[in-house]
């Protein structure tokens, strides 16, 4: 495989950028390797600036699940610049997405557009907050929610494979009132609220783990957590940026029969723009300005832009929603060959992980556990054969739409000869 073009770039772009990427993870450290530089994408396939193609399982980490380029969001994208790129002001648009948001999470009585998952978690807990008028959260070691000071203890994501086993930089002030407790741990909770649950504002959870790789919640744990915080008056908040819209038009609160006080949305609810979403119930929601004293605005919130694409996103799985149960059948198949290598996976949906681990992977030290140099082997074997994955043990390998049956048949057989030392 020829990268001369993919070295340059990154050549030049490690004079300007840190590492050379705007993104830890994309900087190929902990896989070895120069980083990709994609030159374009369409359907399931990606090419980079050396002509190589790829087919591709990262999907803009999500957010593709009707694949690359997809017509009808392209085309509504393509028509919305043309009216302007972005007016700092109310539009028709941003009714429609809530509009559509509510109907498939009826949970989210009242909703916010932002930028980012980032800012979508880190104003849902400042609204969890402002409504309890506590100060402490509780967050699962391994559960990644953005780059907000108060979350980054523990978090899963790139921090697992980074430099910095946290982040540099964030004052202990900021997570002292971040209390840790363990995934799919029902005991870990529950010491944490007998010692201080009138103190608690919010549990808030990844409800499928996908940032420590995937990791499925434990049956019974999501239902315990919905009735602990309950009982303590703490509001439960479901971080669906990657699992909203992919488990199911309804993501995983409806997958799993479970409903949030509130909810954060992003990738797939802005059809690949940026664009993310937090909101719940009522009451709550009213606490956020103009209605109330928990502040938080954006300039380019709910840019005509972004809301075009997360609009054509949304109505395109509407149209078709036996895309769900192609994406189960297809994702199935990958797993089976996964299995059939002699992997560890773990799946929920259209997300899997193969973790290079003797043990069953069902929190974050099991996640540790893992043999990196083992999954680095693994993904070059992958790449030079054409298939591109998450360049980390710690991420989840997202399935799309636009993979053909064709290409779940050869991404199965290249898997199953894998021969290398995780096997």
């Amino acid at each position: 495989m020829i990268t001369k073009n993919s070295e340059k770039l990154y050549r030049r772009a490690s004079g300007f950028m840190p590492g050379g990427v705007n993104s830890p993870v994309r900087a190929f450290r902990s896989v070895g390797g120069t980083p990709l530089f994609i030159e374009r994408a369409k359907g399931s396939r990606i090419y980079d600036a050396d002509g190589n193609e790829f087919i591709d399982y990262v999907c803009s980490w999500g957010p593709n699940i009707l694949g690359h380029a997809h017509p009808s969001i392209t085309e509504a994208v393509k028509k919305t610049c043309d009216t302007g790129l972005t007016f700092g002001a109310c539009h028709k648009g941003e009714i429609r997405l809530a509009e559509l948001i509510r109907r498939h999470f009826p949970s989210m009585e009242m909703l916010r557009l932002v930028n980012s998952g980032t800012e979508a978690v880190m104003s849902a807990v400042r609204a969890a907050r402002g409504f309890t008028h506590r100060d402490k959260i509780v967050k699962f070691e391994g559960c990644y929610h953005g780059h907000s000071d108060g979350l980054l203890v523990r978090g899963g994501s790139g921090l697992l494979t980074g430099s910095v086993p946290d982040s540099s930089g964030v004052p202990r002030g900021y997570t002292d009132t971040t209390l840790l407790a363990r995934y799919n741990d029902r005991r870990s909770v529950e010491s944490l609220f007998a010692c201080d649950g009138r103190n608690i504002a919010c549990v808030i959870v990844e409800p499928c783990a996908a940032n420590m790789g995937v990791v499925p919640p434990s049956e019974g744990f999501l239902q315990f957590l919905r009735s602990i915080t309950k009982r303590y008056g703490a509001v439960l908040i479901f971080d669906e940026v990657i699992t909203g819209f992919r488990l199911g038009i309804g993501g995983a609160q409806a997958y799993y029969g479970v409903t949030p006080d509130m909810t954060t949305l992003g990738k797939i609810v802005g059809g690949g723009m940026p664009l993310a979403v937090y909101g719940g119930r009522r009451e709550i929601m009213e606490c956020v300005a103009p209605l109330g004293s928990v502040y938080q605005a954006g300039t380019l919130s709910g840019n005509p832009v972004a809301v075009s694409a997360g609009i054509a996103a949304i109505e395109e799985l509407e149209k078709a929603p036996e895309i769900y149960d192609e994406l189960e059948r297809k994702s199935a198949m990958i797993e089976a060959a996964m299995k059939e290598a002699g992997l560890r996976v773990n799946r929920c949906g259209s997300l899997l992980t193969a973790f290079f681990t003797n043990e069953d992977v069902t929190d974050y030290n099991s996640a540790k556990s893992a043999d990196t140099a083992a999954y680095a082997e693994y993904f070059v074997y992958l790449l030079e054969h054409g298939i591109y994955t998450a360049p980390s043990q710690f991420e989840a390998m997202f399935v799309s739409a636009a993979h053909s049956d064709s290409d779940i048949e050869a991404t199965c057989e290249i898997i199953s000869k894998f021969q290398g030392k995780g096997r």
